[in-house]
């Protein structure tokens, strides 16, 4: 039958007709515009009936005509106003614009009328028309001037158009109608009836496949030779197959060796690319599109695939290859990408990473597969450069907002293969993968590339604009000629009623014969059917059918070469129906079967040695395993959700036909659809002509927009919309809207179906939120997760289960329970019981299931027939009774819930299964279960269900291991079973505690083999428990702190464990299982034997349990269990009456009140009235003595407060001294500046700053008025208060945040305050105290401590601040680490900044220095997505350049053009001064910092963002929280008292902290001492001075102390037990004397045992001389112990770093992440190892050691913050040094010494010691020696005597411009001489005089990279070099000034040595050595005679290598 067709039937007709056209508009002279060709045509609809395909033919590459016509008209296009609105139309339509064209219209009219040159106006409408309309803005560009003319001429529309038009001849009148009316009739059509697709070069389509269907209903025949058969059972239809296209002349293939070397290399065998790769080669390999491929299967689109991966890896390569073709060897930066291929089944995904491992395998790329099979850990991850995947799981990575996003970010570029599964129920999975990519590309403004392969489509075009393809570049279209093998399509219907057993069996009888014509033609055939379950069933059906027949041997193969081998292939099968079935030559393949038999049968059936495969169509799409001929056996498949039957999708069709035909053995394949007769044309007419694919995201979009949510990029329904625009669903709404019941109208009327988008969000929100998933605030429209809904999403949970979950959980339940909880679970929905399932779920049942199902004994005779499953699989959704049907029914049937119940409870008994399909069903429940228990623990855990989460975390483990909890835990190691047994049944035996116990003899007469006790008992060692000790501290009488410290009980074993072992850790109720607090513990390989400690609190409430449980059960190991009961039995509550100052409403104070005119002047420039608080306590701080505890809010006024009292005292007590103390040297440098600048000059006081940075000399802190220090400073130096007279001058001490008394350096502070009242009370000089702090719990308690009297104590509220604060709290969930924490706050805290700071100034605390870069570039990257990018910036542009040219961070670079600032410790000054000046001007609005910002610096802002309240703290190697008053001083930053009315503060923390920031930010925190931690060294420095001389005046000595005051009110807090009804007896005050003796007892004896102190039976107390150094020098005692401990004579300069460097002052050294590799590299790079030190490499001392070597080297550091930490080591050093000298002096030790005091020039100068004294000079290198011989051995005395020309040489070598540099460095070396004037046994005393002047009045030397300052000093030592002893040594320095002003003075010094005795007649040396300059030295021999008063003195040469050198005039005897 020959096609028939209305239109014209060949080409000439065709040619002859557009002629005629083209003359017609020839005739027509338009002038103002030339239409699209055709258009002004009169067609009616009857013309139009052939569909846009029709022409297709036409214009197509193929036809060798597209060139003429493909531009569609354009070329003689007329740019005028005209066509400026008709693009402007097309753009608003595209793009979905609020606003009408016309506005856009003007807008642009305006911007090309402009004066701005083409480069400017490209940028400008960029911005606004955005990148896709790239082609629009170059055509505007182009013919701006036409467009602007057209614009000026164009007629005013109104009455003048109207009259023109009267005015205008009859020609152009009809023209104007003509063109009104090709306007009219080009308005956009119904997607139908536009078809754009002619006009993209890549489509290549020979003819359309026969069958075509108009758009107006009108149908026409088939292709030419087809064939309409009628047989007796069925109708066959058979389409001959097409013609295989051929090369044209216009295209050629590519031959690999044209192509560069990386290709060659890949495509290794290959001669060229074929037809379809030749042609996508240019754009897959040469350029970044975004490419869709469709293809017909076979056509090679995986090797087009492997051409953009290339492309991917040679934009990584050095050099890049397709730059240089020729280049062979690459160096490739593979960890800087990573590409994901997401392919649509695992068995494909097995596939391509097998194929793509042997092409990539030359270039060491790694290929790995991240599937439900395959885990990958991260170290895995971070190695593996293509990742190949499932949808689903790449959706469930991309999900989490944290855990991936290293990989995550580095993904370059994503292959989707199969990309038509669009239309699949999977393809919402593929759509929100795509729209999730395409939001990042978009916000982090990387690139990343999307390559769509599918099969061929009808609407590609659709598809490509979802992947963002540009249709002009990467979209390519194959036809069926680009099959390898043409096919040959056979449609069969056969008779019958559809269902009804004579079509069933019409449908079996029909597939038989076309199977066996097939077979007998001597092909391989596939039957594809549509349950596993027939899989077997038609297999067996085939055989029965052709017994029958007689035809038994039809389908043997055993004459076939490969059968043996085969067939022992097969013998090795664990399926027995696998092993039947091949007999019989069949064979069976699904997604259900063991991924071995899945390999087994395909490598079988390619092998031949089968001839029938039976297979789902799983085969089809996962495998590349093509057959002669495939024969699809029914076309109805079960659908679960439905509880129906669907027709099979027309993709799966083209999949299973894409099968057909083997290139190398047919020249066509065979495709057979069997259906019924009533689908027949369905088929016929969808597989000729095929139907659009459409989306599916609707069913699933409720799940799919929790996802969103949960992750973060959703929180509005405005972001909803905006995120359902990236959909394919938008597309197709757009293309198809009647399919989505969308009317056209609404389309017209709404072309952005905004209001659609936003209908559906709101649905699926308002479910999200019935289901408890979200919180949906309708009013704000927000959207917020919620704990359930995160779980959901993280573990690709369906909300129908956590509907079902919400309903069944309950706290108690039981394992059954459980079970039967998860049986009941939505992703089970799908499994059906079968008939043949019955006998075999009953035996696994009762043989396997040790929980039960309520059931009656089974049926004897009862089937149940396949339908009878369908009732359930057809109930009302979740809830419905069919969820609570019992498992097994009265009847004995197994319902589906009771099925997967049964499958479950066998998967963990390790049951056999005998029948296949249910081992597949076994394998999917066991695969889903432990993902859904996950999620059921997770949710537990949040409700805080103790004794449900126990059940599920063991039901987790049980599916995972396989074992049941009850069963031995030792059956998780590979022990036989009858050993573990044998274990079980003895009960004594059954737990890991018991079998501990025993010796391994015992162990083996136990288990009756004598070799497996050792095996058993080195198994029991390595078992995975730990111990908890925990200490209870209540804070007050409301909460609880809980001190948790775990010991791990088990050696480590990398096989069994691993690098970690994880354990969850929670309290809970004894009573109630109430969870009170929970989380996860990390035990590392690495830290297994380090200190592990957990603090956490949890609330208290009447009635209290009385007792607590603490559970640590690891995540992995059952059985791994520890409970520790805490009990409150001795739990005494401490009473927390807070007591606040009521803010009184008084009249503001003027200034007038302060009565000086002075004073007024300084407050008058600021305020002319004291604020409320500050009028309240005026009286008390300015006109009375009282002391004073001022509790109120940062920002309240409190410095203006402490100035009062400071006025008080200079005019009280003139003469006198006020101390400030601040904890922080940034408070102290804010408060120094303030007032310098502000206090001292109009009041002629002098200030002076006493900081571990800066301390001034002696006179100048006895000049000082005001001494502003922090408290370890003044802790010093007030401890010899005997000897200082300023001490005791002080009349007023003010303590700044008094509250930090409980913080580490709180002790400090409680000495100091009893110092100062103990000096008082000994000099008769009352000295005020003034403690300020924020508000405080027990305000009365400190108040008491302090001697405040009641009108000293004000405790104002946190509510009296100037500026009002709103505070919210936003809880987390709790993440897998600290970062991903952190980055799950960025985007809140971005909108927290829109909400409530769109415009002011906003700070954001992090908590380290990289936190402040990390948030800052994800700030960056949200802004990216807004309409100004730079919404933050208030700078113009060349402003900022010039700024930018003096920032030297690069970070803070990239930031600030962004108007984001960083503040950190780590930035060099200049740059902080820059960010701050920029933040206060507001000139950057937001500002990111670490929480030294908020003590250090006064920048207030309207917004403060608290993001994260933990802290990485290196004693404890892990997170630690923050204190609550860091947290109070970062919001006290929110507010600005002269801008704002109100601040904001939010703190974002963990959710289980929430809790506690709301309480304690609302009540105040309760300051406890921590001084009971650390009281033996302030005890020792006591004893030192003299204040203590015997242990009771100890104890009276800390009955000062705050202390001592909480240990009676708060008992349990430090650890002392009393009863709590006993609390107030004596019985309890002779406790707590017991508490404080033992106390002192430790402590004295602590520091007997660091020779520190000389402790005596009768109570007295003494201290030594290394106790007098340690205090002195403030050191700790552990110090001086562990230096004794290791001194030594005759140290190395080694020695010396090693003994610094274990100094207890580094133990608070920072060490972050990851430092240990740092540490490592740098370790190798120094001379010192680390060999020495038996610690691991992150240990803080050991980092001290590496930073001190590369400080002497000057090696550059490795990261910025090593500079800081260097710093801060070297801040010790000297101290360190000091008292190390002192104390080898004091063992005797002279060379150490001198090595030690060689160290010490060394560090001064940042120079090793052993360098030459030249390197000294500035410029000059140490390895000078070897470039000059004539330097070599030079000493320090020769420098200075150099003569010019010398250091003009120098300077010449090392690049100095200018000598006179070196001249003048030289001359300021020393140059000493030594007289000595007494020698005797007694003393030395000798006089040292400087013979050259200093450059300076201070004698400051010349340390050019030492952080401090440093003055000229000496040691004069006597010591013995031939015993190695040192008998005195001294420190010297300078009387006389020096400088410009001593010129011509002598500068001496006079030395009396006092000596040991027993030193007569005996050879000394003595030795006057620098402290500063390298070598810097004299020495001279001495005898020590008895009366000796002239001594004898001679020259003593140095010892080789000490670099020093003699006296020069002292080689004489001295006389008189």
């Amino acid at each position: 039958m020959a096609p028939h067709f209305t239109g014209p039937t060949n080409e000439a007709d065709w040619l002859a007709e557009l002629t005629a056209m083209q003359d017609a508009i020839a005739k027509l002279q338009i002038s103002t515009v030339t239409p699209e060709y055709g258009a002004d045509i009169d067609l009616d609809d009857e013309d139009l009936s052939a569909s846009g395909d029709d022409f297709d033919d036409l214009f197509d590459e193929e036809t060798g005509i597209d060139r003429v016509y493909s531009s569609d008209g354009l070329d003689g296009e007329i740019f005028d106003h005209r066509w400026l609105e008709r693009k402007i139309d097309e753009y608003s339509a595209r793009n979905g614009l609020g606003f009408k064209g016309g506005e856009l219209h003007d807008k642009l009219l305006t911007i090309l009328s402009s004066k701005d040159s083409d480069n400017a106006l490209q940028s400008i409408l960029l911005d606004i028309l955005g990148f896709d309309d790239l082609e629009l803005v170059s055509e505007l560009i182009q013919h701006r001037r036409e467009i602007v003319q057209s614009s000026q001429n164009k007629v005013q529309p109104g009455g003048g158009e109207d009259a023109l038009l009267r005015l205008m001849t009859r020609e152009q009148r009809e023209e104007a109608q003509r063109l009104a009316d090709w306007e009219h009739k080009t308005r956009p059509l119904g997607p139908k009836l536009s078809d754009p697709t002619a006009n993209y070069p890549h489509i290549y389509r020979t003819h359309d496949a026969g069958n075509t269907l108009s758009a107006f209903g009108k149908k026409y025949a088939l292709p030419m030779g087809s064939l309409d058969l009628d047989h007796k059972l069925y109708k066959e239809i058979i389409i001959p197959p097409n013609k295989v296209g051929v090369v044209r002349g216009n295209e050629r293939l590519v031959p690999i060796n044209e192509m560069d070397m990386l290709c060659q290399k890949t495509f290794k065998g290959y001669k060229s690319l074929n037809r379809m790769q030749s042609l996508v080669y240019p754009v897959a390999y040469k350029t970044n599109e975004n490419m869709l491929i469709c293809a017909p299967t076979g056509a090679g689109k995986t090797d087009t695939a492997m051409l953009t991966i290339l492309h991917t890896i040679a934009m990584n390569c050095t050099p890049d290859p397709r730059e240089d073709p020729k280049a062979e060897d690459f160096f490739c930066d593979k960890d800087e990408f990573k590409i994901i291929y997401v392919a649509p089944m695992k068995a494909l995904a097995a596939e391509i990473v097998d194929k793509f491992k042997k092409r990539l395998s030359w270039m060491g790329i790694e290929v790995r597969e991240l599937t439900g099979d395959m885990h990958l850990t991260k170290a895995e991850i971070v190695k593996t450069q293509i990742i190949v995947t499932t949808p689903e799981k790449w959706d469930v990575v991309t999900r989490k907002s944290t855990g991936d996003t290293e990989l995550v970010h580095k993904v370059r570029l994503l292959i989707l293969d199969e990309v038509h599964m669009l239309h699949d129920e999977r393809g919402a999975v593929i759509e929100s993968i795509v729209a999730r990519t395409q939001r990042q590309v978009e916000s982090t403004q990387s690139m990343i590339r999307i390559v769509g392969l599918s099969a061929t489509l009808p609407n590609y075009v659709d598809v490509g604009e979802f992947l963002k393809v540009n249709p002009y570049a990467g979209l390519f279209y194959f036809d069926g000629s680009f099959r390898p093998v043409p096919l040959e399509q056979h449609f069969v219907g056969v008779r019958g009623k559809l269902g009804t057993r004579a079509a069933n069996e019409n449908l079996d009888r029909a597939a038989y014969e076309k199977v066996k014509d097939m077979v007998q033609a001597g092909h391989q055939v596939m039957v594809f059917v549509h349950s596993r379950k027939d899989t077997v069933k038609t297999a067996k059906m085939l055989y029965d059918m052709a017994q029958d027949e007689g035809l038994a041997n039809l389908f043997d193969t055993s004459s076939h070469p490969n059968y043996d081998a085969a067939r022992r292939d097969m013998e090795r099968s664990k399926g027995r129906e696998l092993r039947d079935l091949f007999k019989k030559g069949f064979g069976i393949h699904h997604a259900g079967m063991l991924r071995s038999d899945r390999n087994l049968m395909e490598r079988v059936f390619s092998m031949g040695a089968i001839n029938v495969l039976c297979c789902t169509a799983t085969l089809a799409w996962g495998v590349n395993l093509p057959a002669a001929a495939v024969v699809i056996k029914g076309t109805q498949v079960y659908n679960a959700q439905k509880g129906g039957f669907n027709d099979l999708g027309i993709l799966d069709v083209l999949q299973i036909f894409g099968r057909a035909g083997r290139p190398q053995f047919q020249e066509f394949g065979r495709g057979f659809i069997v259906t019924n007769e009533q689908k027949l044309a369905h088929y016929l007419t969808a597989v000729t002509q095929q139907i659009p694919i459409e989306s599916r995201l609707v069913e699933k979009i409720v799940d799919n927009l929790n996802a969103e949510i949960a992750l973060g990029t959703v929180t509005t329904i405005d972001e909803g919309v905006q995120w359902l625009g990236y959909s394919y669903l938008f597309v197709r709404w757009k293309k198809n809207p009647l399919a989505y019941g969308i009317n056209w109208d609404e389309l017209i009327d709404d072309p952005s179906l905004a209001g659609k988008r936003r209908e559906l969000i709101i649905l699926a929100a308002r479910r999200l939120q019935s289901i408890q998933m979200i919180i949906f605030d309708e009013r704000t429209e927000s959207l917020s997760p919620k704990d359930v809904g995160r779980i959901a999403s993280n573990y690709y949970i369906l909300s129908n289960s956590i509907e079902i979950f919400n309903m069944l959980m309950k706290p108690n339940a039981t394992e059954a329970d459980v079970l039967k909880m998860l049986s009941v679970s939505g992703e089970f929905d799908n499994i059906q019981t079968r008939e043949s399932d019955y006998h075999e779920l009953w035996r696994l049942k009762d043989e396997f299931c040790p929980c039960d199902l309520p059931t009656p004994p089974p049926p004897k005779e009862k089937v149940v027939t396949a339908g009878s499953s369908k009732g359930h699989a057809q109930q009302s959704g979740p809830g419905s009774k069919g969820r609570e049907q019992n498992a097994v029914s009265e009847r004995g049937e197994i319902s589906p819930h009771g099925k997967t119940n049964i499958l479950l409870q066998s998967y963990i008994s390790r049951a056999n299964l005998e029948d296949f399909a249910l081992v597949s069903d076994s394998a999917y429940v066991a695969q889903n279960a432990g993902r859904i228990c996950r999620a059921l623990f997770h949710m537990a855990l949040n409700r805080r269900w103790g004794a449900l989460c126990e059940v599920l975390l063991s039901m987790c483990k049980s599916i995972e291991k396989r074992q049941w909890s009850f069963q031995h835990p030792l059956g998780q190691f590979d022990l036989p079973v009858h050993i573990v047994h044998n274990m079980e049944v003895k009960e004594s035996t059954s737990s890991i505690e018991a079998l501990r116990d025993m010796e391994p003899g015992e162990i083996s007469s136990l288990v009756r083999n004598s070799l497996m006790g050792p095996r058993i008992a080195t198994l029991l060692e390595k078992f995975p428990t730990l111990t908890l000790d925990a200490e209870i501290a209540p804070l007050n009488r409301d909460v609880l702190k809980i001190k948790l410290f775990i010991t791990p009980e088990f050696h480590w074993d990398d096989r069994i464990h691993g690098n970690s072992e994880s354990y969850w850790i929670w309290a809970e109720n004894s009573d109630t299982s109430e969870i009170y607090h929970s989380e996860y513990f990390i035990l590392a390989r690495k830290k297994l034997w380090d200190d592990h400690e957990l603090n956490f609190t949890i609330p208290l409430s009447d009635p209290m349990p009385s007792q607590i449980y603490i559970r640590a059960i690891s995540d992995r190991w059952l059985g791994a269990e520890t409970v520790t009961p805490v009990s409150f039995q001795h739990l005494i509550r401490p009473d927390t009456e807070v007591l606040h100052t009521d803010l009184l409403n008084l009249q503001p104070l003027p200034i007038t009140a302060l009565k000086n005119p002075k004073l007024e002047a300084i407050y008058g420039s600021r305020f002319k009235f004291f604020n409320p608080m500050q009028t309240q306590i005026f009286h008390t701080l300015y006109h009375t003595a009282n002391n004073v505890l001022l509790g109120s809010p940062t920002g309240s006024g409190k410095t203006i407060a402490c100035e009062l009292a400071m006025w008080w005292a200079f005019r009280e007590k003139p003469g006198s001294k006020v101390v400030y103390i601040a904890p922080m040297k940034a408070l102290v440098r804010e408060r120094v500046k303030d007032w310098s600048a502000r206090l001292t000059g109009p009041m002629g006081l002098k200030l002076v700053e006493l900081t571990g940075d800066n301390t001034p000399d002696t006179r100048s802190i006895r000049d000082a008025d005001i001494i502003i220090t922090t408290p370890e400073k003044w802790d010093g130096i007030s401890r010899s208060w005997q000897t200082r007279s300023y001490v005791r001058q002080v009349s007023l001490v003010i303590i700044d945040e008094i509250h930090l008394l409980g913080g580490d350096r709180g002790p400090i502070l409680e000495i100091i305050v009893s110092r100062m009242n103990y000096i008082a009370s000994q000099t008769n000089n009352p000295v005020r105290l003034m403690g300020m702090s924020t508000a405080c719990a027990n305000a009365t308690d400190l108040a008491n401590w302090l001697g405040v009297k009641k009108h000293g104590l004000y405790n104002f509220r946190h509510s009296v601040r100037p500026v009002p604060l709103e505070t919210y709290i936003d809880g987390f969930a709790q993440q897998s680490g600290f970062c991903p924490l952190m980055q799950s706050m960025n985007r809140p805290a971005f909108l927290a900044i829109k909400s409530h700071s769109p415009n002011k100034p906003v700070i954001i605390f992090v908590a380290s220095r990289r936190q402040t870069r990390l948030t800052a570039k994800d700030l960056i990257n949200f802004c990216g997505m807004e309409d100004n990018p730079r919404r933050f910036l208030n700078l113009e542009e060349d402003e900022l350049q010039v700024l930018l040219t003096k920032v030297h961070d690069d970070s803070l670079k990239e930031s600030l053009q962004f108007g984001i600032g960083l503040h950190h410790a780590g930035l060099v000054e200049s740059d902080r001064q820059i960010v701050e000046e920029l933040f206060t001007f507001n000139k950057i609005q937001v500002l990111v910092a670490t929480a030294t910002l908020a003590w250090g610096v006064n920048l207030p802002a309207h917004l403060v963002i608290v993001k994260g309240t933990q802290f990485y703290d290196a004693k404890i190697e892990g997170y630690r929280d923050m204190d609550l008053t860091d947290v109070l001083q970062m919001l006290g930053r929110a507010g600005r008292p002269q801008f704002d009315t109100s601040g904001i503060a939010c703190i974002f923390t963990q959710e289980a902290k929430k809790a506690y920031y709301k309480y304690f930010l609302h009540t105040g925190f309760p300051v406890e001492s921590t001084l009971h931690k650390v009281v033996d060294d302030h005890l020792g420095a006591e004893i030192a001075a003299g204040t203590i001389k015997t242990k009771q005046d100890a104890l009276d000595y800390l009955t000062w102390t705050f202390f001592f005051r909480r240990l009676h009110k708060n008992p349990t807090y430090y650890g002392l037990q009393i009863a709590a009804d006993e609390q107030d007896t004596t019985a309890a005050q002779e406790e707590a004397n017991q508490y404080m003796i033992q106390m002192v007892n430790t402590a004295v004896g602590e520091l007997a045992k660091s020779g520190c102190v000389m402790a005596f039976n009768n109570g007295d107390v003494e201290s030594t001389t290394l106790g007098r150094i340690a205090s002195y020098y403030y050191l700790s005692h552990k110090t001086i112990r562990s230096l004794i401990a290791e001194a030594k004579k005759g140290a190395t300069v080694e020695d010396a770093l090693r003994w610094m460097s274990i100094a207890t002052e580094y133990d608070e050294l920072p060490v972050r992440h990851n430092e240990d590799l740092v540490n490592m590299e740098l370790s190798r790079a120094l001379p010192f190892g680390t060999d020495r030190f038996d610690v691991p490499l992150w240990d803080p001392h050991v980092k001290a050691y590496l930073l001190v070597q590369a400080y002497l080297g000057r090696v550059e550091l490795p990261i910025p913050d090593y500079i800081t930490d260097q710093n801060t080591v070297l801040d010790q050093t000297i101290r360190i040094l000091q008292a190390s000298i002192d104390a080898l002096t004091e063992l005797g030790h002279l060379s150490s010494v001198l090595i030690l005091i060689s160290l010490m020039q060394g560090i001064k100068q940042a120079r090793w010691p052993t360098d030459s004294p030249l390197s000294m000079l500035p410029h000059i290198s140490p390895q000078l020696e070897a470039a000059f011989p004539t330097f070599k051995g030079l000493v320090p005395a020769d420098i200075s005597r150099l003569a010019p020309p010398d250091f003009r040489k120098l300077a010449q070598k090392h690049d100095v411009r200018n000598p006179e540099i070196l001249i003048n460095a030289a001359k300021a070396m020393p140059n000493i001489e030594i007289k000595i004037s007494q020698a005797t046994a007694e003393k030395v005393v000798m006089t040292v005089e400087r013979l050259n002047q200093p450059m300076n009045r201070d004698f400051k030397a010349r340390t050019p990279l030492f952080p401090k300052s440093q003055t000229e000093g000496w040691f004069a030592i006597v010591g013995n070099t031939q015993t190695d002893e040192i008998y005195a040594l001294k420190r010297v320095s300078w009387s006389s000034a020096g400088g410009q002003g001593g010129r011509g003075r002598k500068v001496e010094a006079k030395v009396t040595l006092e000596l040991p005795p027993g030193l007569d007649e005996t050879d000394a040396t003595v030795w006057v050595v620098s402290d500063v300059y390298l070598g810097v030295e004299r020495r001279l021999g001495v005898r020590l005679q008895t009366n000796q008063v002239v001594p004898g003195v001679w020259v003593e040469k140095p010892e080789m290598g000490t670099g020093s050198n003699g006296g020069e005039a002292s080689g004489t005897v001295v006389k008189e």
